[in-house]
Parts: C-alpha cells; structure tokens; sequence
C-alpha cells in the first residue's frame, strides 16, 4: 500500500504543491510538455512558485503557441538555464495577465533570457529607448496604440520576473515601475505629437507626475496621478496655445486609459490639478501658481509633495517645479494645517463601505495610507527648516525622519517592515489580474497563491492573515502615536524666526538675538548660547534638541522667567540628554514637553529638586504622574527604601531620595494647577514629611535595637 502510494503521480504533485493533480496530470501528459514532464529539475521548479497549477497552465498555453521549432528551443533553454526558469516559472506562478500576455505574443519569453548586468536595474532612460525601439521599429506594423500596450507590458515582465525573484526589493520595483509610466507618458505625448503636429508646434507641454508615480514608488496597477502645464511657442497666441496643449493632453490620457485589443495600461487621472475635474486640463505655468499662492487647500500642497516632472517640456517641466516648491514647505504655516490634515485622513477611513474596510489594504485603518499620511504630515511640520525632509518617496522620507530624531529608531524600523509587507502585499494582489484593487481576497485559493509568493509554505492562509493583521495593528498604532503627537500643532504654530532658532544656520546671531529678544529673553546672547550647546552637532541628543527646542522656547517665553527656564532645561539635559527615554518622552508626549517647559521656569524649588532627582522627569509623562499618592503608599515606600540600606548613613539617603521625588510630584502639580487649593498642597507635603520621619525614626530604632543586642 505505501508502495502504491508513492507510486501515484497524483499524490505526488498534490505533495509538490498541485491543487488539480488531475489536470494537470493531463498537460504534462500531451505534447509539447510530455517530453520533459519526467524531468524533476522543471517540477521541482513549478512546484516552487507561488501557483503550481497557475504556472503549468500559463506555460502550457506559450508553448502552444510557439512555433514548434521554438517550442523545443524554450523547453529545453527551460530545464537547463535556471535563470529563465526562476523568471519565466515565476511569472507564470503569480500572473494569470501576464501569462495570458505571453499567450498572445510568444516571442516575448526572449525578454527574460539575456538579463546582461547593466540591464538588472533599467533606469528611466533605459525604458524609454526599449519602449520607442518596440513601437516605432519592432512592432511598427501595429496601431500605435497597440504597440504602446504590448512594449508596456513586454517591459512590464521583466519588473515582475526581478520582484517575484528577488532580484530587486520593494524600494526598486516601485521606482521601475514609476520610471516605466514615465516612459508610457512620453511614448503617449511623442504618438499625440505624432497625430497632431499643428498643435505639437503650438505649445510647449510638461507632463508632471503626482501621488505614487511623482514619488517613484508606483504599483503595478494605479491610476497614475498627473498635472499638465503648457507654454505657448514663440508666435502663438496664449489661448491657442493652451487649446493645442488640451488636444495633446486629452489625446495622451486616452492613449494610455482606453481599451484596445491590447486591453488597456492604466487610467491616467488629472484630477489633482487646480480645481480638479472642473477646472481646465491644461493651465500656464502663472495660471497654476496663481490658484496656489491664492486659492488651494491644504491637501493640495500635501500633494505637491510628490510633484514631479517625467515627460514632455524638461525645462518648463523644472520650471514647475521650482516655482511650486517653496509653496510646500510653507504650507504647514498655514492656519489649523495640522488638524486639516488629520481632518481629512479620518475623512477617508470614512468614506470606506463599512464591508470592505477590514480588508482595505491601501485606505483602512492600519493600511498603507495610515504610514503614508504619518511620514508627510511630519515631514511638512518639520521640513520647511530642514531640507533633509524633502523626500517625495515614503520609505526614504521615513528614514530621513528617524535620523534626524523626528521618530524614534524602533518606530521608524517597525513602520519600515509593515510598510514593506503590506505594498507587497499590494502588489501581488495587483499582480495576478493586473488589475487596480487594494482589497485583500477572501478566496482561500488566492490566499494560499498570495502567502506562497511572499515565502509562506508551512500553512500559507493562516500565516498570511496573521502577518498582515500584526502588521496592521502596529501601523495603527504607531499612526495613532505619530500623527496625532501634540508636539506638531505646536510646531505648525511656529513661525519661520521661531522656527529657525533652533536649526544650524536657521537664523545669523544678530537675527537669533533679536528674535529671543522679542520673545521675553532678558539676555539672548546667553540664551543663544544656550541652544548653540543644546542643538550644535550631528548626535541624535542634539537632533532631538532641534525637533524641541523651536518649541520649548516658546513656553519659556510664556513664563515669569524664560532665562532661567531655558537655563534650568539645559541643565537637566546635560543630566539626562545621554539617557534614551529622556528626550524620547519629550519628543513622543507632548504635554511633557510642554509641563516640564512650565515647571523649569516657575522658581527655584522644582527645578532645583528636578537637577538632584532628574528621573523624576518620567512623571511628567505618565497620565497618573502627579497625581497624589496616599500617606500610607508613602510609608511603605520610605520603609521598604530604608529597609534595603546597608547601614544608617545609606538609609537616610534611600529616604530623602524618595522625599525629593515625592517633593518634585508635590511643586510640579502645584505648578500646573493640578493642586488648586493651597490646603491641598500643605497636606500633601506635611504626608511627605511625615512619612520621610516615620522612615528614619524605623532605620534608627533599629539601629538602636542592633546595637543593643550586641
């Protein structure tokens, strides 16, 4: 029987990974795959993919459609070059588009046989020059149309076969995407030149890239946000012009969105430019600066963000781009920008059919849109005196923000993990239909396709689900933290002197002195000096300081005494800037930041407390902190303290320790209003008091005892 068993190719392809051993029993069974249906090497490698029956199917249905002599040659190129077989195997495991593609034009296996390897990572150059080459040489007897779509795709396999096989991580296969849509818009704008060259010689045309594609971080299927920005040629009236450049415009987006019996690529959508859908298609570069400068939202510059020029006009395309820069990094000076921002997130988890959202990928709580909104939101706060930021790709600007001290190591590190499994996630959902979805499927099949192409084999569905969900839940989180962190409104508030006071070169001294000036300092010239030793060089304490400091400055400045506050702040910095959590606290809790700022600068007593017990800078952090702690709580403390002492003299310490701690609790509550009435505060010290006697009269009664005995 067990003989029988292992005897049966059923069973052994079921173990190999076949869901339909009998079918595909059946295509290995016939020509042209029977000839090399025993051999292991080409099952084996099926049996790998993320798809086995998928991948069969999908091979069965290229070689039949090859001549036969090319039939033979791609089998055995197959089984003896393992190259092709992981790129070509690959595909077919994770893409039944991309199979049905090479159904259609056979000869297209050859494009993922010579990877030479200046040809591993194709840069936007490269993609154009293949892309002209296959519609204007290789396929010019196709309508231009057609072409575009099939070197689209043709292209498109080669992405795929370096993503599904490692050869290229997350960060490259979006970028290559990004540049082939780049390429597409430029093949678009060359064929609608070519159909209409009157309006060709009428206008000068930009096309800007937006969203994912501006950010070089585009899936494989996505509308592909653009803006169009025309100039008139010299001699052409600005209104035929701009009629010329729609002709072109219009013509481009239809190009690349209508079906043909190619199919489509993907809809291209110019509906972030002024005034969206109502607005023209096509505007001046003056027209486009004027809606900004007086008329857009705030979401608007959020998305300029990503703006960037990929065909057309090269220098008007830059001439976009500068002008509409500096209107970015202002854009967080402007009135409630920060809840605007958080207003409109919450405003698209809402929109979200309440079926669908616990499996939004893209748009769902703890989804791709949760780490998207976080890194811009902090990279506009925190960006427009620190060009570091600018970054228009996410990962990267997540990875800016962590070194420069805007987010914590660990956060940035756990955010950079689920970002990258959820867009490949994406991506391989994308990929198997090529079609524009962020849903994640509930067909058990495609779950278990799914978890196999990201290298989940033990149990595929279960360990898929639960991969995504912690993921998920920690994106949540960390959105939660990051996003609504009171320190940016703060930072928002700012303006651009207050702003640059903290920042190496943000301001000249004469300039600094006569902002600290303004704000109340008595002596700026020792408060700058102050900052220049808090925020000068390139550690993460002194990026730290400059993430607070612009801030903080102006808490001080709202106290009695803003010398002594700034004074006292770096005093306790000195004494704590090298512990972690410290400025961690201040940074992630912005309500410490801002208690701590009022407490520094209320007198000589909690801040003199607070330099011999720094530590006690955690109750500032903790919801519970200040609130009083009961006599008899104080007792046990004092007495467990004084009880692990070795001696006498050690004893006593253990007790003013907690006594200055309990103290600092006392004046910092009383400082921030915590304690209202004054017979409040006097019973909480006379329990401090009293508790600290208690503690000492133990130790020496004790030690009394002790002595007597011996």
């Amino acid at each position: 029987m067990e003989g029988a068993r292992r005897s049966n190719p059923a069973a052994r392809l079921v173990r190999r990974g076949f869901t339909d051993p009998e079918h595909a029993l059946r295509l290995l069974g016939e020509p042209p795959l029977a000839a090399h249906a025993s051999d292991s090497v080409l099952l084996d490698a099926l049996a790998a993919t993320a798809d086995p029956d998928l991948a069969l199917r999908g091979l069965d249905g290229l070689v039949r459609a090859l001549p036969p002599g090319e039939q033979h040659r791609l089998l055995d190129t197959l089984t003896t070059a393992k190259p092709l077989r992981d790129r070509l195997l690959s595909v077919l495991g994770a893409s039944a588009a991309l199979g049905e593609h090479l159904a259609r034009h056979p000869e297209d296996w050859h494009a993922l046989v010579t990877f030479e390897l200046r040809d591993i990572h194709p840069g936007p150059e490269e993609f154009v020059r293949r892309l002209y080459r296959h519609i204007w040489e290789e396929r010019a007897d196709l309508p231009r149309a057609d072409a575009l779509r099939s070197g689209y795709r043709r292209l498109l396999l080669g992405i795929a076969a370096r993503d599904l096989t490692g050869t290229a991580d997350l960060a490259q296969t979006a970028a290559e995407l990004a540049d082939l849509a780049g390429a597409v818009l430029q093949a678009a704008l060359d064929i609608a030149a070519e159909e209409e060259p009157d309006a060709a010689r009428a206008a000068r045309l930009a096309v800007i890239a937006m969203g994912k594609c501006g950010g070089r971080e585009l899936n494989y299927v996505s509308d592909v946000d653009v803006v169009f920005v025309a100039e008139p040629r010299e001699g052409v009236e600005d209104h035929k012009a701009l009629q010329a450049a729609t002709r072109l415009a219009s013509r481009l987006m239809r190009l690349c969105s209508d079906p043909t019996r190619e199919g489509t690529i993907w809809p291209v959508d110019a509906n972030l430019r002024p005034e969206g859908k109502n607005g023209p298609l096509v505007r001046t570069l003056a027209s486009h600066l004027a809606y900004y400068q007086r008329w857009a939202k705030t979401w608007e510059f959020q998305a300029l963000l990503k703006a960037r020029p990929v065909a057309g006009d090269a220098e008007l395309g830059q001439a976009y781009l500068d002008a509409v820069t500096p209107l970015v990094w202002q854009a967080s000076e402007r009135d409630n920008f920060v809840a605007d921002v958080q207003h409109m997130r919450r405003r698209v988890i809402e929109a979200i059919p309440a079926a669908e959202v616990d499996r939004e990928l893209k748009l769902g709580p703890g989804g791709l849109r949760d780490v998207e909104f976080s890194v811009q939101l902090l990279q506009l706060v925190h960006g427009r005196n620190n060009p570091s930021l600018h970054s228009a790709t996410t990962l990267t600007a997540l990875a800016d923000l962590s070194a420069g001290g805007y987010v914590g190591r660990a956060d940035a590190a756990a955010l950079d993990s689920a970002y990258r499994f959820l867009r490949t996630l994406e991506h391989r959902i994308q990929l198997f239909r090529l079609r524009r979805t962020h849903l994640v499927p509930t067909d058990e099949a495609e779950l278990r396709r799914l978890g196999r192409s990201l290298g989940l084999r033990t149990d595929p569905v279960a360990e898929l689900t639960a991969e995504w969900r912690r993921h998920a839940r920690e994106v949540r989180r960390l959105h939660e933290k990051l996003f609504y962190r009171p320190l940016l409104d703060a930072v928002a508030r700012l303006d651009a002197a207050e702003a640059g006071l903290a920042v190496p070169d943000g301001l000249s001294q004469d300039a600094a002195h006569a902002r600290l000036a303004a704000l109340g300092y008595r002596e700026p010239a020792d408060a700058f000096r102050h900052l220049q030793a808090l925020t000068t060089g390139v550690s993460r304490r002194a990026a730290l300081q400059r993430t607070l400091l612009p801030v903080m400055l102006g808490w001080f400045a709202d106290s009695a005494d803003p010398d002594a506050g700034l004074l006292n702040f770096r005093k306790v910095s000195d004494s704590l800037g090298a512990t972690p959590w410290y400025l961690r606290l201040l940074r992630d809790e912005g309500a410490a930041a801002e208690q701590l700022a009022r407490v520094l600068s209320s007198g000589r007593l909690a801040p003199d407390l607070l330099l011999r017990a720094p530590e006690a800078v955690k109750l500032l952090g903790d919801s519970d902190g200040l609130v009083p702690r009961p006599g008899q709580v104080l007792d046990r403390e004092i007495a467990a303290a004084v009880g692990r002492a070795d001696d006498a003299p050690s004893a006593v310490a253990a007790a003013r320790s907690v006594r200055r701690r309990e103290l600092f609790r006392t004046s910092a509550a009383d400082v921030l209003g915590r304690l209202p009435d004054v017979t409040e505060v006097g019973e909480e010290l006379t329990a401090i008091a009293t508790a600290t006697l208690r503690g000492t009269l133990q130790d020496v009664v004790a030690a009394a005892e002790t002595a007597e005995v011996l």
